[in-house]
């Protein structure tokens, strides 16, 4: 099978299949046809664009997740920030704001919050990061690539190691 280019995916969809995108980032569990409601489309229109961007792998997992490599964001970084302690909340606040930022976690050890941040190329990369570093309360950042994704973000072995451990607690039936 031959290799697609990610860029491909990005041509190929239209602002019909970016709003679909939108709608199931916002609300997950959204149903077809409230979803073909809300976007005054056909109920067929909305299913089988939902098949072709499963089939071409720009959704994934049932189609309630995206892969942000085919819709243009392929750059991941990883940015260690210091900040001044007094100033975190507001940091935290305007990290929020930069739509780049996937996700913020509080940390111990070097640097005080880490983020995930993905980009289009690098120079988007650098217009990123010099966002944060504008930012009131940032001292520094450092900041990694991501070169490729081994074992994407997952909790289906947490919750197997769960259902087992519950399976073998549960007393027996009858008793």
């Amino acid at each position: 099978m031959p290799e697609v280019n990610r860029s491909d995916h990005l041509n190929s969809l239209d602002p019909t299949d970016l709003r679909i995108l939108l709608e199931l980032v916002r609300d997950p569990r959204i149903q077809i046809g409230e979803l073909s409601e809300k976007l005054r489309i056909a109920r067929n229109t909305a299913q089988s664009r939902m098949r072709r961007m499963l089939r071409s792998g720009v959704l994934r997992d049932g189609g309630r997740e995206i892969d942000l490599e085919s819709v243009g964001y392929d750059v991941v970084a990883f940015v260690t920030i210091e900040v001044t302690h007094r100033e975190l909340d507001g940091v935290v606040g305007a990290l929020r704001l930069l739509p780049q930022v996937l996700e913020v976690h509080e940390i111990s050890g070097r640097g005080d919050v880490w983020c995930r941040v993905v980009a289009t190329d690098t120079h988007n990369l650098q217009a990123a990061l010099r966002s944060i570093l504008r930012i009131k309360g940032v001292i520094r950042t450092e900041t990694v690539l991501a070169l490729h994704t081994h074992i994407p973000y997952r909790t289906e072995p947490l919750i197997s190691r769960l259902v087992q451990g519950a399976s073998v607690q549960a007393p027996a039936r009858g008793e």
